[in-house]
């Protein structure tokens, strides 16, 4: 096995310190790096939200509940597919930057609104 077989090019990025090109190794790492962030974020998240609160009532309501996991198992996969296309197309269509100032001005808009909902 040659030493190229070991490589996979890498998309070239605005970042000059990450190298074109990594190791088997390196992007099984960084694949298993994205995965345990993004469970432990979404994880964190979803406990005691409305969304668990819910399936916990209707589970304790139908007294079947291998039927709601299964249910509510579908539904947060369907939304986080919905998700992830969704940020694949953003990625595609505005510059990271972009992407930065829509989501810093969607949470500024977000707090501006709960702070004048609190307040009136």
């Amino acid at each position: 096995m040659s030493v190229e077989s070991d490589l996979k090019p890498q998309e070239l990025s605005k970042n000059p310190s990450k190298p074109m090109f990594q190791s088997k190794s390196q992007l099984k790492s960084e694949h298993w790096q994205i995965v345990s962030t993004t469970f432990i974020t979404v994880f964190l998240a979803e406990l005691g939200d409305k969304t668990q609160l819910t399936t916990l009532m209707i589970s304790a309501q139908s007294h079947q509940p291998w039927i709601v996991f299964a249910g509510a198992a579908i539904a947060l996969v369907s939304t986080s597919l919905l998700g992830v296309l969704t940020g694949k197309w953003l990625a595609k269509t505005f510059s990271q930057s972009s992407l930065n100032t829509l989501a810093g001005l969607s949470f500024l808009i977000l707090s501006i609104s709960l702070l004048w909902e609190a307040i009136a």
